[in-house]
């Protein structure tokens, strides 16, 4: 098994084969994957538990994948969202992307070619994870500075 961080992924598509394939090939990679059958349950998942990333299919028996989109944007808006579809459209795909999609699949996609835009997108998150912890670092520090010196600026005043 190779390492992939424990990096966790939510894939959601109502057709069973694709989720049982999906989730052999990223547990194979390394990945943490567990499967929703549907908008309902892809919510649910991501209200219990943090998931780096999910793969959605566009059309989900109880509502479509971009309506979940906006939806899980609200329970896990740090989470990549991939849409995955059999039924594209320059509609649908720029609707995805001001929905917050980070990504568009298209059916028939490789295996090769899926994992490459997973990597991808997951090392845009950790670059931006970084990013953010380095700014949050660099706040506490310059505000541990600026404490500092009104500490001793009081300290002076009372000698």
């Amino acid at each position: 098994m190779k390492t992939a961080e424990q990096r966790r992924i939510l894939i959601i598509d109502d057709q069973e084969s694709i989720r049982k394939s999906l989730k052999l090939a990223l547990e194979r990679e390394g990945y943490l994957v567990e499967t929703a059958e549907n908008g309902r349950e892809a919510i649910r998942k991501s209200k219990q538990e943090f998931y780096n990333m999910a793969l959605v299919d566009l059309r989900l028996p109880d509502m479509d994948g971009i309506e979940l989109l906006t939806k899980m944007r609200e329970t896990a808006p740090k989470m990549v969202k991939i849409i995955i579809t059999g039924y594209p459209s320059l509609e649908n795909s720029i609707e995805a992307v001001n929905r917050g999609a980070d990504g568009y699949v298209i059916k028939p996609y490789t295996m090769e070619g899926l994992l490459l835009k997973i990597k991808e997108q997951l090392q845009k998150q950790q670059e931006a994870g970084k990013y953010s912890e380095e700014k949050v670092k660099e706040f506490i520090e310059a505000r541990a500075e600026e404490y500092e010196s009104r500490t001793s600026a009081k300290r002076s005043l009372k000698k």
